[in-house]
């Protein structure tokens, strides 16, 4: 009985063993392409090459027409450079921003409200841009400006402390060069240059002083100093600025004093600047 079972369990035993034998192995089947592919884009995406991965889908929409994978990768895809924008963005590169928005756009034209976050965000940094370029355009003309009104000032400056010292040694050559003795004539009625004798006063422009014509102005005061002298005028002079009015003075003393050395005329002076310079002679009654 127990050699029975024995032979029983071996039998069962070799049956076992020639089934596991004859069973058919799993073979080594051949991967799809477009799987392979569409790992190989699902790792270019996650490795953040967009570049490759946009080259790679372009080639399977036109291997694949209508797999439904295609559109969901072009989402990918452009989300990816939308992020990829906004980095750029926040670094300050907003070319590389645009570019970024540009490539998600044409992946997903038919999805414009993909791209609206970027696209107002680039907006507002190019609004930005533009107004801190143009504040630095004004302060740079601003500071032009000044550079040139020193520039100015100074050679309007020099000019006229030459013009000062050239009428300070005319008034010191005047006063050293000796007079002629002449026979004192008999007393004639004076006869006047520029002013009406006969009024209260006489205006006597000078814009000369404004065109900076020297030459000019000193003749004109030749003849000033002749009518001062001759009728014992007070003379007030009118001036766009103060400071003109030294120079106007010490030109016309120096003349007076030429003519009359004794004569110390009352001069006064008004400051207008909208008004073109001018002489007010009042003869004395």
């Amino acid at each position: 009985m127990k050699s029975f079972a024995f032979r029983g369990f071996t039998l069962t035993l070799v049956l076992l063993l020639a089934g596991c034998q004859s069973a058919p192995q799993p073979a080594n089947l051949p991967v799809d392409d477009l799987v392979s592919a569409f790992r190989q884009l699902d790792q270019s995406l996650i490795s953040g090459d967009l570049i490759g991965a946009e080259n790679q889908l372009n080639t399977l929409q036109q291997r694949a027409v209508g797999d439904t994978r295609l559109e969901q990768f072009q989402r990918q895809l452009a989300e990816a450079h939308l992020q990829q924008g906004q980095k750029a963005l926040q670094n300050g590169d907003l070319n590389s921003a645009t570019k970024a928005l540009s490539r998600a756009r044409n992946l997903m034209p038919q999805a414009p409200a993909l791209t609206t976050g970027l696209d107002g965000a680039i907006a507002q940094a190019r609004e930005t841009e533009l107004a801190a370029a143009e504040q630095q355009r004004q302060a740079e003309q601003l500071a032009a400006a000044r550079s040139e009104a020193t520039r100015l000032e100074q050679v309007r400056q020099v000019r006229l402390a030459a013009e000062r010292r050239a009428t300070a040694t005319e008034a010191a050559q005047l006063a050293n060069t000796p007079q002629a003795e002449t026979p004192t004539p008999a007393p004639t009625e004076p006869k006047a240059k520029l002013i009406d004798p006969s009024a209260a006063s006489s205006v006597i422009s000078l814009p000369m002083l404004d065109n900076q014509d020297n030459q000019r102005l000193r003749s004109l005061l030749d003849a000033v100093a002749a009518d001062v002298v001759a009728f014992r005028c007070a003379v007030r002079i009118d001036v766009r600025q103060a400071k003109d009015f030294p120079w106007v003075a010490s030109l016309l003393n120096a003349r007076i004093k030429r003519l009359d050395p004794g004569f110390s005329p009352r001069i006064s002076h008004v400051v207008k600047p909208a008004q073109v310079p001018q002489l007010v002679l009042s003869p004395a009654r």
